[in-house]
């Protein structure tokens, strides 16, 4: 369940209230195109800015609409009693696995973060997804907490950042984490823009957010990358090359895919939880142009 592509969908709004329609449409249109997994609440699904009752709704929904795809559930909060009852919540919905990213107000020390990570996985039998993402939570792993954390049970794989755009630094990145984490814990990449490199460096997943509005070319390149046709995966990562721009112009992922799950009616305009600003209507301009360009529509 912790290879392949993993998509994580938008959790889009509609007047400040969860769009149940929209969420739905995005999960089916993910079963549909086979990805590997759907990973519900993960950054891209706004996870932070949600209520707990809102989130176990997304929680449900995801379950019930996902076929025979596994559902993870993100999972991270402030406080661990407020993530165990996130995980309580994912575990009744039927969830198959969890998703933790260390939420901080204050800052955390390692053995902070390897105590939220110890309660969870004494609480849970749900397998569960180290997600390192420093750009949104402001903690960056080091490769010794990875060993760390990795060793207690139920831990059963580590989203990591972007690896180096260089195909041989990505290998030795990867083959260094993999040096330290037991053989059952995938690796999996995220920085959509990196991961051909990461899937042909030998990570075992993607977690995308990319594939969780426009699984197609995200499925194309992880199944490249799956057959060693790692030119192939690099060549489809590189024609893709105007949307990773995007990204980088508007300050990350999230605002894009929203803007393009918008322009294509897969989400009403204003999807995203205030304070968070869309794009404006020049840069829609430009995002629509790129979907027709690279003939991204579904």
């Amino acid at each position: 369940m912790f290879t392949g592509l993993s998509a994580f969908p938008l959790t889009p709004l509609k007047e400040d209230a969860l769009d149940e329609r929209s969420f739905v449409s995005l999960v089916e249109r993910l079963a549909r195109a086979g990805v590997d997994s759907i990973t519900a609440l993960g950054s891209t699904g706004s996870y932070a800015y949600l209520t707990a009752e809102e989130r176990a709704r997304v929680a449900r929904l995801a379950v019930e609409h996902s076929g025979d795809v596994p559902v993870v559930v993100g999972v991270g909060a402030l406080r661990t009693s407020q993530v165990l009852a996130h995980v309580e919540a994912a575990a009744a919905a039927g969830a198959d696995g969890v998703l933790l990213a260390p939420m901080t107000y204050q800052p955390l020390t390692h053995d902070d973060v390897f105590e939220l990570f110890r309660a969870v996985t004494e609480a849970s039998d749900l397998p569960v997804i180290v997600y390192d993402n420093p750009g949104t939570t402001h903690f960056a792993f080091s490769r010794e907490l990875y060993a760390r954390i990795a060793e207690l049970p139920g831990v059963a794989s580590i989203k990591i950042p972007g690896v180096p755009a260089d195909a041989e630094a990505a290998r030795r990145h990867v083959s260094a984490l993999r040096a330290v984490v037991p053989e059952h814990v995938t690796i999996g990449v995220s920085g959509d823009a990196s991961a051909a490199t990461g899937l042909n460096a030998g990570c075992d997943a993607w977690y995308s957010v990319l594939g969780g509005t426009l699984p197609e070319p995200a499925l194309e390149i992880t199944r490249d990358a799956q057959r060693g046709r790692a030119g192939d995966a690099v060549a489809e990562s590189e024609r893709l090359a105007p949307l990773w721009e995007l990204f980088a112009q508007f300050g990350g992922s999230l605002r894009v895919m929203a803007a393009i799950a918008e322009h294509l009616g897969h989400a009403e305009r204003g999807c995203l939880p205030l304070p968070i600003q869309p794009v404006p209507d020049e840069g829609r301009a430009r995002i629509a142009r790129v979907v027709s360009e690279l003939d991204l529509r579904p």
